[in-house]
């Protein structure tokens, strides 16, 4: 390595929500362990994969949902941050800590860093109608969006639609506590619109999005570290040959490609709003008028995000330890043609793939090295607990959506 983290401040891995699968904690985990940085982590229990890592020093179990009132979650890090008994850099993991560190600052800064950045935007990148506002306000490409505010705005939109139409949860943190859909949803008809439509209570927290055809489209992530002057210190660019469930969630199986035009746009849209610290874009190349359309903008680390690593061995992750820490960054050019495969689900994804019609053409034909979400061989723990964890619980996802598709029901499906 060309460089050297600092060993004396520690890394707290932040999540609020029940998945304890997560593979993205886990890599976050061992890039900063393998450089001897001391890496604490909230987990579910004593018995998740992140826990079982040799590179935890500290496992804190908080079993947390995302839907309790914020004070409750601060005083929650601090004590964490208290028996750490020093100063951490927080890594949060999803969009509701993302969000809560953003958003009480004074309270945390005390005891842990952090990129400082406004308040209100992390709230704003994660709500869809936030981002979908920004994108307007900036010239950025996105989808067509409609943010019905009851069911005659939903009746009235079906009247005009193109089917089929993409339906998502509004804001980060009503997902958890009142979900219109599970995810990203397809919604094939009026009817089948209409039918969901009429659980989603008095206000419907959803935005109702154009369907970009997956067969016309290509699918790109961006991820980097932006330092306080919205400068990319780390910047990464890739493409998204299969996500499960299919084209809508969690990425399965990439690629590094080099994409200037692509990473000139997300360095400009960030400058214009300012943000700092590590993001995790998803991009949808649309084929018909050749343009890059945003679809989701995580201000956090994304669970991929060890697909990318710089040749002088920078990943995002490194890149905010080592500048919160006051160490410089080294430069170095991304890894291109590197393959990020996570085992529990890309055997799925391949088999619904094979009838989609989807292609990759700037996908390389051989990678020039592969990376697995969960078998590490100075790490094997996490992907045994993975396996005994993920049996029961994957067969039965599997399961309901075989069931869902043959009965012709609403599939999972990005925009």
């Amino acid at each position: 390595m060309p460089f050297e983290a600092d060993r004396e401040v520690p890394g707290l891995i932040v999540k609020f929500g029940d998945y304890p699968l997560h593979h993205g904690g886990v890599g976050a985990i061992r890039s900063l362990g393998r450089l001897g940085v001391p890496m604490y982590a909230v987990t579910e229990d004593r018995y998740t994969p992140a826990a079982a890592s040799r590179y935890l020093t500290g496992a804190f179990p908080w079993r947390t949902t995302g839907t309790e009132e914020p004070e409750a979650l601060v005083e929650g890090l601090l004590r964490i941050g208290r028996r750490i008994g020093r100063l951490a850099v927080l890594i949060p993991t999803d969009e509701e800590a993302a969000v809560l560190i953003a958003e009480h600052q004074e309270a945390l800064g005390g005891r842990f860093l952090f990129p400082r950045v406004d308040p209100l935007l992390p709230r704003r990148l994660a709500s869809k109608q936030g981002l979908h506002d920004l994108c307007v306000e900036h010239g950025i490409a996105s989808p067509a969006a409609a943010f019905p505010r009851s069911y005659d705005d939903i009746a009235a939109f079906a009247e005009k639609a193109r089917f089929p139409v993409v339906a998502k949860n509004r804001e980060a943190f009503l997902r958890r506590s009142r979900p219109a859909v599970n995810g990203t949803t397809r919604i094939a008809t009026r009817e089948g619109l209409l039918g969901l439509a009429r659980g989603w209570g008095e206000h419907p927290g959803v935005i109702l999005q154009e369907y970009l055809p997956r067969e016309d489209a290509e699918d790109w992530i961006v991820h980097a570290y932006f330092d306080r002057n919205s400068t990319p210190l780390a910047m990464f660019t890739g493409v998204k040959v299969r996500s499960w469930p299919p084209h809508a969630g969690m990425t399965a199986n990439a690629y590094v490609v080099d994409n200037p035009e692509l990473a000139d746009l997300a360095a400009r849209f960030i400058k214009q709003i300012g943000f700092t610290g590590v993001i995790d874009l998803d991009l949808r190349f649309d084929r018909r008028d050749g343009q890059y359309k945003l679809l989701d903008f995580n201000p956090r680390m994304g669970a991929q995000f060890r697909l990318f690593e710089s040749e002088s061995g920078v990943d995002v992750v490194r890149a905010l330890h080592l500048d919160l820490t006051g160490r410089p960054v080294p430069e170095g050019e991304q890894r291109s043609g590197h393959r990020y495969i996570v085992e529990n689900i890309d055997l799925p994804a391949l088999l619904a793939y094979r009838r989609s019609g989807y292609t990759t053409p700037h996908a390389p034909a051989r990678p020039s090295g592969t990376e697995l979400a969960w078998l590490a061989g100075d790490d094997p723990l996490p992907f045994l607990t993975m396996l005994a964890r993920f049996v029961r619980p994957g067969a039965k996802h599997l399961y309901q959506l075989w069931r869902a598709n043959r009965r012709g029901g609403s599939t999972g499906s990005g925009a």
